[in-house]
């Protein structure tokens, strides 16, 4: 396995990395007008396996239509087929993979009819994203002084560049008071989600968790929720209150960067009794074997980059 990234496929080409620039100019760095995606590629006993490729595939090209491309370049599959191209050229194992759909004009103006999507996929390897610690002694949060976009102010099931500036104001202003990651309130006040992570608590064998309608419908999400309610969990869809949080058993996160993580602290209040419930270290577990292919009920999850 290597680190590096070698070759980055930028409009249907592999590019070396070096020379994968973009003028100063293009339009996608003034304004936020693109749209991305994360993915996780893993190691399993048939070689490295893109973990819900086509779903990641269709909502990249969904927050596409909804950010307001009326024409792309490429279709879901040709673009899952790039991705496979970029873990084989840079010979990566396990790995993170990023695609972007970004707009490009030679009108400098906020209107996207007057230019054209541009795609580009790179790769590279990732560990834990709050670290390797935290999956085991868990993760220190607060509440954010930041709220979550109003669902009719930026499009919230849209992974769009420029609503990430929200997430990056939240985690910095966390990370600077000496805080892991930022929980966020949605515009009435309720638990949304974290800067880059969807969020779930348990409190009597029951596993609690906001619903999509102001947050990203989450793929990690949508697959740990199939995941616990085949393990015999109840996973109910609701609105929580900042105070649910405090009054929790357990408290962890999903995403495809940061995977299942406990939350053991928020606000300087102790969840629980302080360390990784059993439900949260039974979810890690079950997806540590799904997305490695040891479960073979999942396996239509994962699609082999050498086959």
């Amino acid at each position: 396995m290597t680190d590096s990234q070698e070759y980055i496929w930028l409009d249907g080409e592999l590019v070396e990395s070096e020379k994968a620039t973009l003028p100063f100019m293009t339009s996608a760095l003034h304004y936020g007008l693109g749209v991305f995606e994360g993915i996780r590629c893993y190691e399993t006993p048939r070689g490295p396996a893109i973990f819900r490729l086509a779903e990641h595939m269709e909502r990249l090209i969904d927050s596409a239509r909804i950010l307001g491309f009326r024409d792309l370049p490429y279709t879901a599959e040709q673009l899952g087929e790039a991705c496979k191209t970029v873990v084989r050229a840079n010979r990566l194992t396990s790995c993170y993979i990023r695609p972007l759909i970004f707009f490009d004009s030679k009108v400098k103006n906020l209107n996207l009819d007057q230019g054209w999507a541009r795609v580009g996929i790179a790769a590279w390897y990732w560990g834990a994203y709050l670290g390797e610690e935290a999956l085991e002694k868990g993760a220190r949060m607060n509440i954010s002084s930041y709220t979550r976009h109003h669902p009719n102010v930026m499009m919230t099931k849209a992974k769009i560049t420029g609503n990430y500036a929200n997430s990056v104001l939240a985690k910095t202003e966390s990370v600077r008071l000496g805080f892991d990651e930022a929980i966020m309130l949605d515009p009435q006040g309720y638990v949304a989600e974290c800067t880059g992570e969807n969020l779930f608590i348990v409190r009597n064998g029951v596993i609690y968790t906001p619903g999509t309608w102001a947050v990203l419908e989450g793929i990690t999400r949508d697959a740990l929720i199939t995941v616990a309610r085949d393990l015999g969990y109840t996973v109910v869809e609701t609105q929580l209150s900042r105070d649910h949080l405090y009054i929790a058993d357990e408290c962890f996160v999903s995403g495809t960067a940061a995977e299942v993580v406990p939350v053991t602290e928020i606000d300087f209040r102790t969840i629980g009794n302080g360390r990784r419930g059993p439900v949260t270290h039974a979810l890690q577990k079950a997806f540590h074997a799904v997305v490695h292919g040891e479960d073979p009920r999942y396996a239509h999850w994962l699609t082999t980059v050498n086959e």
